[in-house]
């Protein structure tokens, strides 16, 4: 008897044993957290959220959706970085056809707190060629190494390009006409003040939007809403035209002096909206508040400066410590001039609290009032150099809480055009009220979601490509967005046709090919089918 119960004791303890031990190998993958916008604010993004989800779930991997508001969303990414997996995008605006902010998105410079790569992406060599590519004035030359970036940035899957989506505007076409549109921005673009014209006595442009500025501090603001707005109200040195081409805007001229010295002649007449003078300090100081409170979204346009110096009454030197191909299209176009006299009395410009920043520019238009999440409007300025060529007398805009109201809006004509993109359901509205007119093009804008690739299981390449295969783009655009846009392949759109490489890799749908990478990469599953890390990690 006591043989007996002494072997049996023993099998227990051998099995407690072996069961220890197998579990301490037996390490389960943690749950993986999406994070994506409302369904509200983007119905398309939340669903493909969920899609994804789904699919990863069948992998193995325990997954949960979280939607957050789009401002709360782009704090948690790029402010904060704390995340595991986020859904977001990357507008069209015109500038961003010369691919250099596409790119610097995934360079390591710029994967600090508030940079353009929260996921923290670093390739050594995609760096490099990052840097090299800056520096290189011939197009063809510049392209061959950009190419080559985008297939090294696409294999390691930092990033999945989900789809490029069409930009889908309507606008009230008994009250205005001749409204420009441009690649990548639609109707809501810099130029609509200067073309669009009134059929009524209605001066006041009304616009409907579903997303208000993050912030209208132009040292803070980091999300396309903002900037679409600010760059009304402020000048910049240089303005991209309809047909992307660089046109000289608060500078007359642009005297290259060599590879790495660049001097500006500033328009003379100029004044900020509160009537003081926009003088060479006022352009000299804004770079070089730029640069000394280092704002990283900004860093990628002011990088590459060494100094800024005023060398006459209207003249400014711009320095270069090596020579930067996007200067005059991209960091010439993307700096704001701020008014000297306001701003060098503030000592923390980002701290700011919202009724403590200023909001006075040299733009187009004056910055009347905003009633956060309700209402903004902005008025013409008529001493601006430019007003002979405008014929309305302000913009009002009217925030919704979804783009059901501003379809709503636009049926009832309490708006009189959209500011961003349509839902495809929607469009058969649009389409049977003949006072409203559609114009459709494609995008170079994309939208993705990003691995926090400093956080376990997103360090590990194999399962970022797992993860990659996992995700059925096709579905996005036939189910989700009617036809209206294109699967995503790279960070530069195929509608950008020069700069565009489609040779990169493609991660078709594929779960078979997806646990293949898994299990190549000693990722395992229990009996229930959960995903466990390799062996002795």
């Amino acid at each position: 008897m006591r043989v007996g119960m002494l072997r049996t004791v023993m099998l227990v303890v051998v099995a407690c044993v072996v069961l220890f031990s197998s579990s301490a190998f037996a390490k389960l993958v943690p749950e993986i957290t999406i994070m994506t916008t409302t369904e509200a604010y983007d119905a398309i993004r939340y669903e493909t959220a969920f899609m994804i989800a789904d699919a990863w779930e069948a992998l193995g991997f325990r997954v949960f959706v979280r939607p957050v508001e789009f401002s709360t969303l782009t704090t948690r990414l790029m402010d904060e970085q704390d995340f595991d997996v986020s859904m977001y995008g990357w507008g069209g605006r015109v500038e961003r056809l010369d691919p250099q902010h596409f790119l610097g998105s995934l360079y390591g410079g710029q994967a600090d707190r508030g940079g353009t790569n929260p996921g923290g992406y670093v390739n050594e060599e995609y760096d490099a060629l990052f840097e090299l590519q800056s520096g290189l004035f011939d197009p063809n030359e510049r392209r061959e190494v950009i190419l080559s970036m985008q297939e090294i940035a696409m294999s390691d899957a930092p990033i999945s390009v989900l789809y490029y989506r069409d930009e889908v505007n309507a606008y009230n076409n008994e009250r205005f006409d001749n409204f420009v549109v441009m690649t990548g921005e639609g109707l809501y673009n810099e130029w609509l003040q200067y073309s669009v014209t009134p059929l009524t006595d209605k001066r006041i442009l009304t616009v409907g939007t579903p997303q208000e500025p993050d912030n209208i501090n132009p040292l803070a603001s980091t999300t396309v809403w903002g900037w679409k707005f600010l760059r009304l109200v402020y000048d910049k040195l240089v303005r991209l035209s309809p047909d992307i081409e660089p046109i000289p805007w608060a500078a007359e001229e642009i005297v290259p002096i060599d590879d790495v010295t660049v001097d500006i002649i500033l328009r003379s007449g100029m004044t900020f909206h509160d009537g003081m003078p926009v003088t060479a300090e006022d352009v000299k100081f804004t770079f070089d508040y730029y640069i000394e409170n280092d704002f990283a979204y900004f860093r990628p346009f002011y990088r590459v400066i060494e100094r800024t110096d005023v060398i006459g009454e209207n003249r400014v030197r711009f320095t270069l410590e090596e020579p930067y191909a996007p200067f005059v299209t991209v960091t010439l176009s993307q700096i704001p001039i701020l008014p000297k006299h306001i701003w060098e009395n503030i000592d923390n410009p980002a701290e700011l609290a919202p009724a403590d920043i200023p909001t006075v520019g040299s733009g187009p238009f004056m910055f009347d009032r905003y009633d956060r999440g309700e209402y903004k409007r902005i008025l013409t300025f008529w001493d601006h150099f430019a007003a002979e060529d405008v014929e309305i007398e302000g913009m009002d805009y009217i925030i919704f809480a979804d783009s059901e109201g501003v379809l709503t809006g636009l049926v009832t004509k309490q708006v009189d055009m959209t500011a961003q993109r349509m839902d495809p359901g929607h469009i058969p509205t649009a389409e049977r009220n003949p006072h409203l007119t559609l114009v459709i093009q494609p995008n170079f804008a994309y939208h993705y979601f990003i691995f926090n690739t400093r956080r376990t299981p997103f360090d590990d390449v194999n399962v970022r490509r797992a993860l990659s295969h996992a995700v059925n783009k096709e579905a996005f655009i036939d189910v989700l967005m009617e036809g209206l846009g294109e699967p995503g392949s790279s960070i530069v759109a195929p509608v950008n046709v020069f700069w565009h490489n489609p040779e990169v890799e493609q991660f078709e749908f594929d779960l078979d090919k997806a646990r293949q990478l898994l299990r190549e990469a000693g990722y395992r599953w229990d009996s229930q089918g959960r995903i466990l890390f390799p062996e002795g990690h």
